[in-house]
C-alpha cells in the first residue's frame, strides 16, 4: 500500500482502518463524561445495557467504550446497573457475582442467569433530549 507523509514527516498507511477505529475509541473526556451522567441517571433497582448508555449518551455504537469506561473509574459510579444486551452480566468472575448481590440487593429479579429486563429495564431518555 502506498505511505504518504503527514505533517509530522512520519508516513502511514493513506487508508488504514485500524488506525482509524481506534482515532475513535481513545478516551474522550467529553464522550466518558456524557455516559457518567447518564449511568448515574440509572436509578437503584434498574439497569440498562452498554448499547443503550453510549446510545443515550449521544454515541451510538460505543458500547464497548461505554464497558471500559466502568472499568477505568467504575468506583465512581453505579457500575452494577449496566449490564449486557438481554440482561447478561458481563463482568467475569467474582466480580459478575459481586455485581448480581448488588442488584439483588437493590430489588433486581434475575430469570436464571440474566436480569428481568421487561420489569427492571430503566428507559433512558434519547440523548437529543437529556439536557
Amino acid at each position: 500500500m502506498k505511505r504518504k507523509a503527514n505533517k509530522s514527516g512520519s508516513s502511514e498507511d493513506s487508508f488504514d482502518p485500524f488506525r482509524r477505529a481506534l482515532r475513535h475509541t481513545q478516551p474522550s473526556r467529553a464522550r466518558d463524561d456524557a455516559m457518567s451522567r447518564v449511568i448515574l441517571s440509572i436509578p437503584a433497582g434498574y439497569v440498562s445495557s452498554y448499547a443503550k448508555v453510549a446510545a443515550a449518551a449521544g454515541y451510538p455504537g460505543y458500547h464497548r467504550q461505554a464497558a471500559q469506561l466502568l472499568r477505568r473509574d467504575g468506583v465512581d459510579l453505579p457500575w452494577q446497573r449496566v449490564v449486557g444486551a438481554g440482561g447478561e452480566i458481563k463482568t467475569r468472575f467474582e466480580h459478575g457475582d459481586t455485581q448480581r448481590r448488588l442488584l439483588e440487593a437493590e430489588g433486581v429479579r434475575f430469570r436464571g442467569e440474566r436480569v428481568d429486563m421487561e420489569r427492571f429495564e430503566f428507559e433512558l431518555r434519547p440523548w437529543e433530549s437529556a439536557e
